[in-house]
């Protein structure tokens, strides 16, 4: 059944906006315009900008879902664990793309192990960026193959600017955002659940 691959990913639009803001004052820094007041309020806010995979997952809203499958597999303390992982996270809208009565059956108690199978395909050990990806893809002649931590693979390659990820059902998953950074890895969105097969 379902099974999820490379490292949730997970954005935060409350955690982009801090990044953002981090950003701007320190630019504003270098260029001698920051106020006294800005720079103490930027230097609190710092230990909030970045959480654990499931922390970032928490904060955003697209992610309910997720949270939710995450909580019935038991998977909260082991995402929040050392790592570190990249995490292809499916949205809210990815998950509605599943058909209702399969994921409804997924979250009972009864099919947590396939829910659990269906969410570590979605994981890869070690942290990957878009940057880390796009050369893999590049290195392989076009298509990089991705173990999960699930033990399946995905193929991530280019269409224009965007890594497509192939799952073993053939099925395709385009990532939306990149580079969600958490304490123990990196999210990367995707607009469809993979499926290992």
């Amino acid at each position: 059944m379902m099974r999820i691959h490379s490292k949730i990913l997970l954005a935060s639009a409350a955690t982009l906006a801090l990044a953002a803001c981090a950003q701007e004052a320190t630019d504003a820094s270098a260029e001698g315009t920051v106020e006294e007041g800005a720079t103490d309020a930027m230097a609190a806010a710092e230990p909030a900008e970045l959480a654990t995979i499931v922390g970032v997952a928490q904060g955003n809203e697209n992610f309910s879902t997720l949270v939710t499958a995450v909580t019935a597999a038991d998977l909260g303390e082991t995402l929040s664990g050392e790592g570190p992982f990249t995490v292809f996270a499916p949205t809210n809208d990815a998950f509605a793309k599943v058909d209702a009565d399969t994921l409804s059956e997924l979250l009972t108690p009864e099919k947590k192990d396939d829910l659990t199978a269906l969410l570590t395909y979605h994981v890869v050990a070690g942290k990957l960026t878009a940057a880390d990806v796009a050369k893999a893809i590049t290195d392989a002649g076009g298509t990089a193959t991705l173990t999960t931590v699930q033990g399946g693979e995905l193929k991530a390659s280019m269409d224009g600017e965007n890594v497509v990820l192939e799952d073993a059902a053939g099925g395709k998953s385009t990532v939306t955002m990149v580079d969600v950074e958490a304490t123990n890895g990196v999210i990367h969105a995707i607009d469809t659940v993979v499926m290992p097969g």
